[in-house]
């Protein structure tokens, strides 16, 4: 599933995640470096073909990655 933004994110999700955000931001986790409870949000995004629980679940694993970058 791809979803862009008005703010300029996009997220593609098709069991490994892909973020981007213009020339700044380019991130991407194969489906084994996404946390397990972070997964079932993203496939619960899909299932439910929503773009707005997916830039939610998308922001939350970045929050979650973020963290354990030293």
């Amino acid at each position: 599933m791809k979803c862009a933004y008005n703010d300029g994110l996009r997220v593609d999700y098709s069991g490994s995640l892909h973020i981007s955000k213009g020339k700044d931001v380019d991130l991407v986790l194969e489906a084994e470096e996404i946390p397990e409870r972070y997964k079932e949000e993203l496939v619960g995004a899909v299932r439910h073909n929503s773009c707005s629980e997916l830039k939610k679940a998308a922001l939350e694993v970045t929050d979650a990655v973020g963290s354990y970058i030293p």
